[in-house]
């Protein structure tokens, strides 16, 4: 996007970066999905966050300076690579500038060895369209890849639980979902022996007005219609309209098939996505580290 963004400062004036990224989306003809899309754990697009490192990183090679606060413009420097532009302005190609060099030793010798400064300063150039991620990118990477490994520790983890406690842990998550108030008032796992094809029933609201029968499964094979069918069949039996089949494997198609022709309120909920459920509303889980990111405050520098 360095290339691009430069060409889009030629002339001159001073362009602020609101403009910039509607221009942008423009020169690489984006969607409007595309131009609308946030990145997942902020407020801001990802074309605007790129763009705003790709103006950082023109800054620190001298070739664009800040004017105003979110402005851009164009440097002498600027304007005479443009005079013959490489065919790509990625991290190698400001390698050539003193300005941009300078920048990247200063980071080494402070020693920011923070897992996305060292991204940053081993990346290696982009033969893609898509470019260098940027540091919000690499992070959000690295917190999916955390993630990812943290969903398949947890279901390792209730694939050696006894069943009885797994339905408890389904129940423990079901009233940190909100059903029912408390854990004592909400839940109740049903006996160990002659439950119907039952494992526990929960309170949908506060007062008891209407009730969630619940199956849970802990199962390596997926699960088929006919264990479906045997759940709806379980709710018949009390008179229910509305159940939640949880299973720490997945459903086959003709399982969830099935449950999307119901009358009842069946809802399927597989390994994944309950592991997503447990991490999400933190069950069985403990937050090990934090990392707040920072931005300037444009507020607090405005004249009163």
């Amino acid at each position: 996007m360095a290339l691009p963004l430069l060409k889009l400062l030629a002339d001159g004036q001073e362009h602020h970066q609101r403009d910039l990224s509607a221009q942008m989306g423009d020169v690489f003809q984006l969607s409007e999905e595309e131009r609308n899309r946030l990145l997942p754990s902020s407020q801001s697009t990802t074309v605007r966050n790129r763009l705003g490192w790709a103006g950082f990183h023109l800054r620190k090679a001298g070739l664009a300076e800040l004017s105003r606060e979110a402005t851009l413009r164009i440097t002498p420097e600027g304007l005479k690579l443009l005079q013959n532009p490489p065919a790509r302005l990625d991290r190698q190609a400001l390698m050539t500038f003193e300005p941009f060099r300078k920048f990247i030793l200063e980071q080494k010798q402070r020693n920011q060895r923070t897992a996305a400064a060292k991204a940053f300063d081993t990346a290696e150039p982009a033969s893609t369209g898509d470019g260098e991620a940027t540091p919000e990118e690499r992070i959000e990477a690295a917190f999916t890849e955390l993630r990812e490994t943290l969903v398949a520790d947890l279901l390792a983890k209730l694939a050696t639980i006894n069943p009885f406690r797994f339905e408890q842990v389904v129940l423990d998550l079901l009233v940190k979902m909100g059903y029912g108030g408390s854990r004592k008032e909400a839940a109740a796992v049903t006996q160990k022996t002659n439950d119907e094809g039952i494992d526990g029933v929960i309170n949908e609201d506060r007062l008891g007005l209407d009730v969630i029968y619940v199956q849970a499964k802990r199962w390596k094979q997926n699960v088929g219609r006919p264990e479906i069918q045997n759940f709806v069949g379980a709710l018949a039996g009390k008179k229910a309209s509305k159940g939640v089949f949880i299973t720490t494997s997945g459903f086959h198609d003709n399982a969830k098939d099935y449950a999307a022709g119901l009358h009842q309120k069946v809802i399927l909920v597989d390994g994944r996505r309950l592991a997503e459920l447990m991490i999400e509303h933190g069950i069985g889980v403990a937050e090990e580290h934090a990392y707040h990111v920072k931005k300037i405050d444009s507020d607090y520098f405005e004249d009163n």
